[in-house]
């Protein structure tokens, strides 16, 4: 017989062997781990292997639905202001829960407040709809709004700075 001699760490040739053949699948294998390989696709004439490797252990995987909501229908509003424009007199009314802010009660009302509107602790400043559940916002302080750093309609996140108020 007139065997080739083939490096030990050779993949054995898909002509002389069958898709489901052990030793080529342990050496395509062996061939994927040593050069960090997640896909390998082979044919050869009607033969065809395709493997698939999954993370290496220890790495985390993050599983992503296969849905997204829509986009709101308005452009994405600049990042918050940078700390140094929160004046230190000022005092944040922050969101209490992740969802979409509101402005006004509904599409044709008039929003709760506006930049100069004076607040007290018990005033609606906001609705916040989490879950199809709308929640009114509560200023929880006394003072005049200064600042609103969100726009209607916009995802908010829990903690998130809406307003600023002066004392």
């Amino acid at each position: 017989m007139n065997e080739k001699k083939r490096p030990k760490d050779a993949a054995p040739s898909l002509a002389n062997s069958s898709p489901m053949d052990r030793r080529l699948l342990e050496s395509l294998v062996k061939l994927m781990q040593a050069n960090d390989l997640s896909l390998l696709k082979l044919r050869d004439g009607d033969k065809r292997v395709v493997l698939k490797r999954g993370p290496a252990e220890g790495s985390i995987s993050v599983a992503h639905p296969g849905w997204a909501p829509h986009p709101p229908a308005h452009p994405s509003p600049a990042p918050p202001p940078a700390a140094e424009e929160q004046a230190s007199d000022l005092t944040p009314i922050t969101s209490p829960m992740v969802g979409t802010f509101y402005a006004a009660a509904s599409p044709d009302a008039k929003p709760f407040v506006s930049v100069g509107s004076t607040v007290e602790e018990e005033t609606d400043v906001c609705v916040i709809e989490a879950m199809k559940v709308f929640n009114n916002v509560k200023a929880e302080c006394k003072g005049t709004i200064a600042k609103i750093l969100v726009t209607n309609g916009q995802a908010v996140e829990f903690g998130q700075v809406l307003f600023l108020v002066k004392p």
